[in-house]
């Protein structure tokens, strides 16, 4: 092993060495439940029994398999994302002609959409969080992952859904300033709960990074960097004056769904704005294909932000090559040393329901996998 790995420090704050992103492969018992729910067969109540139960057996393999922060697997989320928004006040559950456009694959058609001015008020995620950080225990992080203030605005504008916005905004200022607001305020409220790890889930700059996404989605004369700096204020204002000891971290892919990917290039279009001027603690970044390009990036991330390198596929059980994960972590500290870098998957492993083409086994595996590496790495 590279000498570069010789004086590798363990690390005991988020985060961590070996850490992950977010999501796990819903099992089966989750699905069958949620169906007869869709169906009526069973009550909310008796739903969410099963996920109770569900995440309970989550969070024990979680600890057995050497996390320090866990997750609720977003097992009772149908996306990542939109759950989320359809918590807040002032939005609306809609379905629009066409879902999200994946390479080879289109996802469901569900959106969310302005019917109201938008408020925080007593969100569904709030007790969500409750039970997670009873069945964590002392001594484990329990980590909440909420999609991006930057990502719910790009839902609001997507579509068809953006002629709603001049209805209830006809000033876009303060559609801004209600977006961070309720963010803000939701967040203060998980702090509340006892949550000391938000984790921003972002892929508005993954969309940002791909060359096609100019000419397909924006149109001709598009300010690019106008929206890099909105998307950057939103998240901001949103995380802006919170308590010392809360860790804000942010996740940046290319998209995940069914093992499938809808963006492509590496992070230098958005690397000034986003790694540079982004007011999180941390970054979990995607490198784990030539999609995702090299790590150039990474010098503009301040001394002080560690970097999760997602090195890891979340969308294959296939192990990666050791010696390929060795070889490329060092080719990493030619921008950033590497005390200030961790390990995971590029991704969660069930972005939505539907899940990555994998085995719960080989999810696990991966997992272990990853930790048998950074326990090599960083003794």
């Amino acid at each position: 092993m590279s000498k570069l790995f010789e004086n590798a420090r363990k690390r005991e704050l988020v985060p961590f060495r070996f850490d992950v992103v977010g999501s796990f492969l819903r099992p089966q018992a989750i699905k069958e439940a949620r169906e007869k729910f869709a169906a009526g067969a069973i009550t909310r109540a008796e739903l969410a029994k099963v996920e109770d139960s569900e995440i309970e057996k989550l969070v024990a393999q979680e600890k057995a398999t050497g996390l320090k922060a866990v997750t609720d697997g977003e097992f009772r989320r149908s996306y990542w994302h939109l759950d989320f928004f359809w918590g807040f006040a002032g939005v609306e559950h809609i379905v629009l002609d066409h879902g999200y456009f994946f390479h080879g694959e289109e996802t469901r058609a569900d959106s969310a959409r302005l019917s109201g001015k938008i408020r925080f008020s007593n969100h569904p995620f709030l007790s969500h969080y409750r039970f997670l950080k009873q069945v964590a225990g002392n001594g484990i992080i329990a980590r909440q992952n909420i999609p991006a203030p930057a990502q719910f605005f790009a839902e609001l504008v997507r579509g068809e859904n953006k002629k709603t916005i001049a209805h209830h905004y006809p000033d876009r200022e303060e559609l801004y300033k209600d977006i961070s607001a309720a963010y803000h305020q939701v967040i203060l409220a998980f702090y509340d709960l006892g949550c000391r790890n938000i984790q921003l889930d972002d892929c508005t700059w993954g969309m940002l990074c791909d060359q096609n996404f100019w000419s397909t989605m924006a149109g001709k004369g598009y300010d690019v960097q106008a929206l890099q700096e909105l998307y950057l204020r939103l998240n901001n204002e949103a995380i802006a004056d919170l308590p010392a000891d809360l860790t804000v971290t942010t996740h940046v892919c290319r998209g995940n769904y069914h093992s499938t990917w809808a963006t492509s290039g590496g992070y230098e279009p958005v690397a000034p704005t986003l790694l540079a001027r982004e007011n999180v603690n941390a970054f979990y970044l995607e490198f784990d294909t030539e999609r995702a390009g090299n790590f150039a990036p990474l010098r503009h991330v301040p001394a002080s932000k560690p970097v999760v390198l997602g090195l890891f596929s979340s969308k294959t059980g296939v192990l990666e090559d050791k010696n390929v994960i060795f070889s490329r972590i060092q080719e990493a500290t030619q921008y950033l040393p590497i005390d200030q870098l961790c390990i995971s998957p590029q991704c969660g492993f069930a972005s939505t329901e539907e899940g990555n083409i994998l085995t719960e086994e080989q999810q696990w595996a991966k997992l272990r996998f990853i930790k048998e590496i950074a326990d090599e790495i960083w003794k």
